[in-house]
């Protein structure tokens, strides 16, 4: 008899602990760590679903009921992706259900129905049983006295289990044929056809040139108005018709083979410590700190080639969506289907497939954002952050895990090295370089020698009066039109969505506000209409003032849906492609967007920060940053190293080809210290003179820092709450800890909720985390009054 260890999808704390179920022996052979069941559970016995974590003999010391039945027939979480649950439920606060569920892809999160289908290596019995239909429901069988059969089918590998999810996505099957003759027998058929049996005869010639018992889709064979001769040959025991199952193609453009570049001296330096690393099975973490165009990509693909030497795989992480095309494209073309690629921007579909092909070791190697750090690899040689400073790595939504810190935990479990690359470190880690918990390997230059572009700063507080638009000064205008007439192109960027930040009424000062949160509207002019960034709030445009009824709404602050309005009744002849939130919502959207720009069918790339790293394009000469100072001064101690990351990351887009670049960055503080270091792209003095500022506040990497936030419709019950929080904390804390709140975040309210939060920097709290937990433990009544609670660790965010 045999027992398994269940954690039920009852998502609260009294219920985050496996609980033993007794295994039906007719499953005993099914059931193992990782498979999914659905179970009894409490007084009522109703079925919940829940995650297997163990397997034992050992009958429980308590009354125990029994699995009512198995959801899946192989594992969907393997033996360290469990283990990691219990890391990220200790780290994040989070409860282990919601861990357990965020690593698999969305098909097996939602609603589903499961099908048998048949294995290359079915029998012919078997493939007999899937004669009239390709897919068997494997809920209509359940209940057949057959049911025990199936399971030993499946058992020996002759079937397999597929997930069909219900509204979102199907299993892709082609049709395919089976030539069922060999040459001799199609010979003699073609002898004794009638003279008229045109279609007949020219079905068995394509069949001579057929291998027999080989599988062939039927589109790809040129059959187009043969159903019908299709099916007589069929009946006639010629061929068999069968659906198979078939990948999403993720990217169905050809792309051509790649071979590997010559490195430079400090390429190859750092291509032989990772490498050698990786073969000696060190879990050593590297920085690899590398000016913008010095070749990161190339260390990054010779080393994953030495892994996939080895017989091990690899994981390659990069921040944004927008970054993801360009690398794919690098990747797939020095090692074709070995590439599996995670993100967002695929369909449910698409990142079924994806993901199958990874845990099937169909998949070498895994490239996606944040959440392709929980991809089913096995065996990893080696792990890759890309942009590793970037805070789309941090989820803002339970579980709150950084990918770094995954990334290091299946680094430590598999014994193998973590790349952090970057041309502007997170001050985190650069300082874990420093002092040697990280190994720094730099590359100085550019791969191929060429300059770093010049960057111009220029004051906007004399420029925008001297020219015709406020938002252009006259040199960016000059060198704009003389890239023009080169024929070479152009990035600009300003971090703002939208056409214009704000509506305000011109009599009376009234400012149009998100019914919802604490913030103005901004106005996009496609559609036309109001919009909330915070809670996705929507409404149409009016210019009647509700306060004071006059007719005199307009339009303040500048948006890039402007900017692109006025670019081009600046420069009428420019192509002009704008890549933001907005423009990038549809499938594929991204990719378009690229492709178009480096087959330079668009002079201008106008975007948001999306456009600010990771880009390559050869005929780049000209950046210009339209506003430096978006994000300089928000109330957040990281705005001077996120504007430098920023700056320095979208000057790195000029000049990377054959000619040289040149950055215009429009300012309103030319002389602060973040931007007069980004015009001079010196990485070092801007982490020294930052340093400073982090230990004279005492901020991190000086200090861990820790926030709580509690939230509820109505402000009064939100404050007091919060104050309440902070005193039972207190005495958890030693005299050097300290503790800032509770207080309203920046933003207050957002989504019709009033937030508080209380942020604690401490250096070592032995009881911090223990006491937080159990406070966890006993603030779950509350959330059936309307109160939400959650901590966060080394959050990005306080705003």
């Amino acid at each position: 008899m045999k027992f398994a260890e269940v954690i039920v999808d009852v998502p609260t704390m009294q219920t985050d602990q496996p609980y033993s179920y007794k295994i039906p022996a007719e499953l005993e052979t099914i059931i193992v760590p990782g498979v999914r069941v659905r179970v009894p559970f409490g007084k009522s016995n109703r079925h919940v679903q829940g995650f297997v974590v163990g397997v034992s003999t050992k009958e429980p010391a308590f009354a125990y009921k029994e699995i009512a039945e198995a959801e899946d027939f192989t594992p969907v979480l393997n033996q360290e992706l469990l283990a990691l649950s219990d890391y990220m439920t200790e780290s994040t606060f989070a409860f282990k259900i919601t861990c357990l569920q965020t690593m698999l892809p969305a098909a097996l999160k939602t609603t589903y129905e499961q099908y048998f289908l048949p294995t290359k290596a079915a029998s012919e019995a078997t493939r007999e049983r899937f004669a009239k239909q390709s897919a068997l429901k494997v809920a209509d069988l359940r209940a057949t006295p057959q049911w025990n059969e199936w399971l030993k089918l499946q058992t020996r590998g002759e079937i397999d289990v597929q997930y069909l999810p219900k509204k979102r996505g199907k299993i892709k099957q082609e049709r395919h044929l089976i030539c069922l003759l060999s040459a001799t027998e199609l010979q003699q058929i073609k002898t004794i056809l009638p003279s008229n049996a045109h279609q007949q005869r020219a079905l068995i010639d394509l069949l001579l040139t057929l291998e027999s018992n080989k599988a062939y889709r039927v589109a790809e064979l040129p059959l187009e108005g043969y159903q019908a001769t299709l099916k007589q040959a069929e009946k006639k025991g010629w061929i068999r018709l069968e659906q198979r199952e078939v990948y999403r193609t993720v990217n169905t453009e050809t792309i051509p083979t790649t071979q590997a570049l010559s490195l430079n001296a400090e390429q190859q330096l750092a291509y032989e410590q990772i490498t050698q690393a990786s073969r000696k099975q060190q879990e050593t973490v590297f920085l690899l700190e590398g000016v913008t165009g010095s070749g990161k990509t190339e260390v990054y693909l010779q080393s994953i080639a030495d892994v996939l030497k080895q017989g091990k795989t690899a994981l390659m992480l990069v921040p944004e969506i927008a970054l993801t095309p360009q690398m794919v494209t690098r990747f797939k073309a020095r090692f074709g289907d070995q590439v599996a690629v995670l993100h967002s921007g695929l369909s449910v579909g698409e990142k079924y497939d994806e993901w199958r092909r990874i845990e099937r070791c169909e998949a070498k190697i895994v490239v996606g954002a944040r959440s392709a750090v929980f991809a089913p690899l096995e065996n990893i040689g080696l792990i890759i952050l890309d942009e590793e400073h970037e805070s789309s790595y941090k989820q803002e939504e339970n579980p709150r895990y950084h990918a770094r810190d995954i990334a290091l935990w299946r680094g430590r479990y598999h014994h193998c090295p973590v790349v952090l690359g970057s041309a502007t470190p997170s001050l985190e880690t650069r300082a874990r370089a420093h002092k040697g918990r990280y190994q720094l390997l730099r590359l100085t230059e550019r791969a191929q020698k060429q300059a770093l572009p010049k960057v111009h700063l220029i004051d906007m507080t004399t420029e925008a009066i001297k020219s015709p638009n406020p938002n252009f000064s006259p040199a960016l205008l000059q060198a704009i039109e003389q890239r023009l007439q080169r024929h070479e192109q152009m990035v600009l960027l300003l971090n703002q969505r939208g056409y214009s930040s704000f509506m305000m009424c011109r009599d009376c000062g009234y400012v149009v506000k998100c019914p919802n949160c604490d913030l103005s509207l901004t106005y996009h002019t496609h559609p036309n209409r109001l919009e909330c960034h915070y809670c996705g709030h929507t409404e149409p445009v009016s210019y009647q003032c509700p306060n004071c009824h006059q007719a005199h709404l307009r339009y303040f602050g500048t948006g890039i849906q402007k900017i692109e309005e006025e670019l081009q009744q600046l420069f009428p002849v420019a192509r002009i492609v704008r890549m933001d939130a907005d423009t990038t919502r549809r499938k594929g959207s991204y990719e378009k967007i690229l492709k178009q720009f480096d087959q330079q069918q668009a002079d201008i790339l106008l975007g948001t920060q999306m456009v600010a790293k990771g880009l390559d394009f050869p005929n780049v000469t000209l950046v210009g940053v339209l506003n430096a100072d978006t994000a300089l001064n928000l109330p957040d101690f990281r705005a001077s190293e996120r504007t430098f990351q920023l700056l320095t990351q979208v000057s790195g887009r000029a000049g990377r080809g054959q000619k040289e670049g040149e950055v215009f960055v429009q300012t309103y503080n030319p002389s602060h210290y973040a931007i007069q270091l980004a015009q001079k792209q010196d990485y070092e003095a801007f982490f020294l003179h930052e340093m400073q500022m982090r230990h004279l506040n005492l901020y991190p990497p000086y200090v861990y820092t820790l926030r709580i936030v509690i939230s509820h419709k109505e402000e009064a019950k939100a404050a007091k709450l919060a104050q309440q929080v902070a005193q039972k904390i207190r005495p958890l804390l030693t005299k050097e800890a300290i503790v800032l709140g509770p207080t309203p975040r920046s933003i207050a309210r957002i989504n019709q909720r009033y937030f508080y939060q209380i942020v604690i920097k401490y250096k070592n709290e032995p009881q911090l985390m223990t006491g937080l937990h159990q406070l966890l433990f006993n603030m779950q009544k509350l959330t059936q009054r309307g109160f939400h609670f959650f901590v966060d660790r080394e959050p990005l965010q306080f705003i």
